[in-house]
């Protein structure tokens, strides 16, 4: 699931201008629905523990037959808090909302719990108000609990899917689902969108980390479990009854399984692939009755799953015996052929029985509508998906639930990062912790020792929990977000200090008294989704400074251990190689703890607990696609063995996507996105938001096509450049000979003051050109604005080795967004060279 705050794309804005209904023109030839593509016969028939009740379904009928037409489309519309009010819920009779990875009560994405449970008390109110004369049903409110209930300040944050694939203990799985569960309740929602269950094939993917393993045995060992966790067993009792929520199984299917890694990409495989890898979790996932499925953003060889029938209908509805209810992803109605985020009737036809339309909901409610009025959409498909939603809310007990806050559990903010909660977090990550190498006895560290914590990761809630943690990105949050967390130091000092020792913190790995051993902490940063995508499994360049720290120690005699934050396996071969211990602690969250408690012995010579995590997949002996294995899938050391020195070849260069500087709003490989005034000191943007230009500019995201998928830029006065730097020349002296040209796709978003200048830097050498076609661009739109290459060649620009290759040149006040920048042949308008 994505975030929130996405701004009206294109479909939306074309919708709103259209003179005739285009709503009606958007019927997709009946071949895209996918019911020759597959076999239904050879998929599994799971049974759904829920049988048909009587009463539960006179109800329906009873609702239905009073219900207009207009409800039961908003029933199948969920918009976005950030999107839409109370007051809109009590004119529409939305049947769900949810809040994006970035979304929250009065856009505080820091907002104390009681704010979310007021809130969730508001729209509840707004949804069962009958004074129009309207049925009332109660609106249930999805939220991205991915690792605990993630986005509430003071929440416990347990290890992402990898790491709990590493423990290889499903009962702990199923006290994290009961955990979660809780502390969700205590803020008064009841639906997350959880557990991930995908089979990832290829960890370049930038949600890799979301599932448990490669290994669909695996994850369908802990699927159950999690499930159970959540929302109890199945039949017991009503769901809101006891301290439980309703699940998501996602994504449906293989977004795990996409060629080369790719976010929201294009599974290529065979069917029996498909079933058998992709499709095994949602066996354990029907049998123990998951409420809910979220269809995948990605494709099977070439078609969107958002649209294809014969997945969504055919396999999971029919011949697997699915009997909750289907969700879309963000907006992800809008990539389904022949549709808009505006207007998609396909998903619905297809099998969607809830969309996810974040921003696009009232659009998309007055296309579906329109669609339904004119027979486009049969009423039987649309009470159909309308039913299956008041089933899931029957068997929730929602009908009887009252508001939010006079639950079970509601209110009860004690519960949000509670000991007996934090304490189930510490031990899961204990047993996630992976040895990959131990020589000597370097661990458990012995009582009594000096010990020296290093490295860029060691005393950072944000860094050690990843994405999904308070901001969709899990960036921008500082230590004050996390109150009664842990960071990895402060687990390390206590029970150092516990055991008789002494603990220092020293990042650079510096020191006047020469410690015992050393623990240097690094690894990735927080990312999520397509943020995440790699073209190779390595670390960034800047990321493996820490080494430098590790080799430095080693040289001075101080026996080292590594421990690596990351959410996927990745080439550090010198890394494995200097290290006397190394020890993969994924993404542990908000209980660092948990790894002292293994590494750190007390008094009495012993640690806590031992090793016992074991790899969830396959490490590889280098960043190169398809590499052989280094350690097999369930690797794992309990103490010392031998050591073969590794061959330190990663196999792929540190280079960009050639010709692309770029990409939704994020850097290629091998380049730097600075930001200052003209002639000064330049700050890199790394993160956002950001600052630069002595505070004049202001860096913040927006969205371009997926969320964040742009970088805004608010010049507040003064001029400033925006550039993109390498430390590796590149040379376009052959594009220059053609028609190539320098294409951003850019959005003025402020009038422009002066004449802004796209230019190129040659070492010392700047060539500007003035683009007052910049200026020009319709405010609000995206536009692609190229300059030609060859117009600096005739400015006398050397092309043959430019390392800043675009310096957008601009004078506040003012504000522009970019999101890609990149050499191409196609743009709205070109940039005319001077003659």
């Amino acid at each position: 699931m994505m975030r929130a705050r996405m701004v009206l794309l294109a479909g939306i804005a074309s919708l709103a201008g259209a003179g005739a209904n285009p709503a009606i023109a958007q019927q997709a030839p009946a071949d895209t629905l996918g019911v020759e593509t597959v076999h239904p016969a050879e998929w599994p028939s799971p049974r759904w523990p829920y049988p048909r009740d009587a009463a539960v379904e006179a109800k329906v009928a009873d609702m239905l037959k009073r219900m207009t037409v207009a409800e039961k489309v908003a029933q199948v519309i969920q918009p976005d808090i950030a999107h839409v009010t109370p007051a809109d819920m009590r004119k529409y009779h939305f049947g769900s909302i949810l809040n994006g990875g970035n979304s929250a009560p009065n856009n505080d994405e820091f907002a104390p719990a009681a704010e979310w449970l007021k809130l969730a008390d508001a729209f509840y109110d707004a949804s069962v108000d009958r004074t129009d004369g309207g049925v009332g049903v109660p609106m249930i409110w999805g939220t991205d609990a991915v690792h605990g209930h993630s986005n509430i300040v003071g929440a416990t944050l347990f290890p992402h899917n990898i790491g709990l694939g590493a423990t290889r203990d499903p009962a702990l799985i199923q006290r994290i689902g009961a955990a979660t569960a809780e502390e969700i309740r205590a803020t008064g929602m009841e639906w997350t969108f959880a557990p991930t269950v995908t089979v990832p094939q290829d960890y370049r993917w930038g949600r890799a980390y979301e599932g448990y393993s490669s290994d669909p045995t695996l994850v369908s060992g802990y699927v159950g479990a999690m499930i159970r966790g959540l929302q109890g067993a199945p039949g017991a009792e009503p769901i809101l009854k006891g301290p439980h929520v309703i699940a998501s199984t996602k994504h449906f299917l293989a977004d795990g399984g996409t060629k080369n890694g790719v976010d929201q990409g294009d599974a290529q495989i065979d069917e029996t692939t498909l079933r058998t890898i992709h499709g095994a979790p949602y066996v354990p996932a029907i049998e123990n009755g998951v409420e809910t499925v979220m269809a995948s953003f990605s494709s099977w060889n070439g078609r969107k799953l958002t649209g294809h029938k014969g997945l969504l209908t055919d396999v999971l509805k029919e011949r697997m015996n699915f009997g909750g209810l289907i969700v879309s992803d963000w907006n992800a109605h809008g990539q389904v052929a022949g549709c808009t985020n505006a207007s998609c009737p396909t998903a619905l036809l297809a099998g969607i029985d809830l969309y996810m339309a974040p921003d696009s909901w009232k659009p998309l409610y007055d296309s579906l509508l329109a669609q339904v009025k004119a027979g486009q959409v049969p009423m039987s498909r649309l009470d159909d998906a309308v039913s299956r939603i008041l089933r899931v809310k029957a068997r929730m007990g929602l009908f009887e639930a009252g508001r939010p806050s006079s639950r079970p559990l509601a209110g009860q903010f004690d519960l949000l990062g509670s000991p007996a909660h934090r304490a189930v977090a510490r031990e899961a990550v204990a047993k996630s912790l992976v040895l990959l190498k131990q020589q000597g006895s370097v661990l458990p560290i012995r009582p009594g020792a000096k010990v020296l914590v290093a490295g860029d990761g060691m005393d950072d809630v944000a860094r050690q929990s990843g994405g999904w943690t308070l901001t969709w990105q899990g960036t921008g949050v500082d230590a004050s977000r996390f109150p009664g967390a842990t960071t990895i130091w402060k687990g390390l000092d206590e029970a150092v200090t516990a055991a008789g020792g002494t603990a220092t913190l020293s990042p650079d790995g510096s020191f006047a008294a020469k410690p015992d051993v050393a623990i240097v902490v690094f690894g990735e940063t927080p990312y999520a989704e397509f943020q995440g995508d790699l073209k190779a499994l390595q670390l960034a360049p800047e990321l493996r400074a820490p080494w430098a720290t590790m080799a430095a120690l080693k040289a001075k005699g101080v026996p080292v251990v590594a421990v690596m934050l990351t959410g996927r396996p990745l080439y550090v071969n010198p890394a494995l190689n200097t290290a006397d211990a190394f020890v993969v602690a994924w993404l542990p969250g908000s209980e660092g703890g948990g790894i002292a408690d293994v590494l750190v012995a007390g008094k009495d010579g012993k640690a806590k607990r031992g090793f016992s995590g074991r790899l969830p997949t396959a490490w590889p002996v280098s960043a190169a696609p398809g590499a052989a294995t280094l350690f097999p899938l369930g690797y794992g050391l309990t103490g010392a063995t031998t050591w073969t020195r590794l061959p330190e070849v990663a196999g792929v260069p540190d280079a960009a996507t050639e010709g692309v500087y770029l990409d939704r709003g994020t850097p290629s490989a091998a380049w730097s996105l600075e930001v200052g005034a003209p002639g000064g000191s330049a700050t890199r943007i790394t993160t956002v938001p950001a600052s630069a230009a002595a505070g004049h500019v202001t860096v913040t995201a927006t969205d371009h096509v997926v969320q964040e998928g742009a970088r805004r830029f608010a010049v507040a006065q003064g001029k400033a450049t925006i550039a993109l730097a390498t430390q590796v020349p590149v040379d376009v002296t052959r594009q220059s000979n053609g028609d190539v040209t320098l294409v951003m796709t850019v959005r003025r978003d402020a009038a422009v003051s002066g004449t802004p200048t796209i230019g190129v830097r040659a070492g010392a050498t700047v060539t500007e050109l003035p683009v007052p076609e910049l200026a020009a661009l319709p405010q609000g739109q995206w536009k692609t604005l190229s300059v030609p290459l060859k117009c600096f060649a005739k400015a006398g620009a050397d092309l043959s080795k430019l390392d800043v290759p675009f310096a957008l040149t601009l004078t506040g006040p003012t504000t522009i967004s970019l999101s890609r920048v990149a050499l191409g042949m196609v743009a709205d308008q070109t940039v005319r060279c001077a003659k």
